[in-house]
């Protein structure tokens, strides 16, 4: 976790000074009326877990970062409106009173547990995402700096997943679940000036496939993201 904030930081700040980097040098160079806009991103957002059984809670934060490639589709002359088609990894950590744990026969059975029975409990959850967006800014040839909003769907691939689970001094460790909704799908919209853009994801369907806890509540809770999105080039 300490590995990843750090990464997040360092490249947060690469943005920023290649922003301003090339802010320098569009004064200097000839203005190009074809070209493309936010042709990168990196993003770092917050995990939220909508429609949850009324047991189920959160701890501690939860958090996550994207980073990619976006193919900048222009369709007007102007070159203000147009398509994203995108590739990047996504990289989420959920911190919450789920137990995941699977047994010898590799049957998984899940249990909502009480905040004072665990010290930390996280799912991780890596994939592939694909960004479809339509896209509207102020932008011009000569200026980095212009207002954005940008709206559309997101599609993922889970490729690993694994669960944590530490109750006192014993640790368990689950990988590959195998209930995991490995083709995930949300609306976005993220939207900003300049180097500050908000962005939001909600997911359209389960993290999980149809999963009940030893309890017999049934768990279809969804993936919410929100957090700040970074473009380049």
């Amino acid at each position: 976790m300490k590995f990843f904030i750090t990464l997040m930081v360092f490249s947060f700040g690469f943005v920023v000074l290649a922003q301003e980097s090339l802010q320098d040098a569009s004064s200097s160079t000839i203005v190009d009326t074809r070209y493309k806009e936010d042709q990168f991103y990196f993003g770092i957002h917050y995990n939220l877990l909508a429609k949850k059984p009324t047991a189920l809670s959160q701890s501690g934060f939860s958090i996550g970062g994207a980073f990619g490639k976006i193919l900048d589709i222009p369709i007007n002359k102007t070159r203000t409106f147009g398509f994203g088609v995108g590739l990047g990894y996504a990289l989420d950590f959920v911190n919450h009173n789920l137990a995941i744990t699977e047994s010898n026969s590799n049957s998984t059975s899940y249990t909502i547990l009480n905040t004072a029975d665990f010290s930390s409990n996280r799912t991780s959850l890596h994939g592939i995402e694909l960004p479809l967006e339509i896209r509207w800014r102020t932008s011009n040839p000569s200026s980095y700096k212009f207002w954005r909003v940008y709206g559309g769907l997101k599609f993922g691939y889970v490729f690993a997943s694994r669960s944590v689970l530490k109750v006192s001094s014993e640790t368990t460790k689950t990988k590959g679940l195998s209930d995991i909704n490995k083709l995930q799908y949300g609306l976005t919209l993220n939207a900003g000036y300049d180097t500050w853009n908000i962005q939001i994801y909600y997911g359209l369907n389960p993290i999980f496939d149809e999963i009940t806890t030893t309890e017999a509540v049934a768990v279809d809770m969804k993936l919410v993201k929100i957090g700040l999105i970074f473009y380049l080039l």
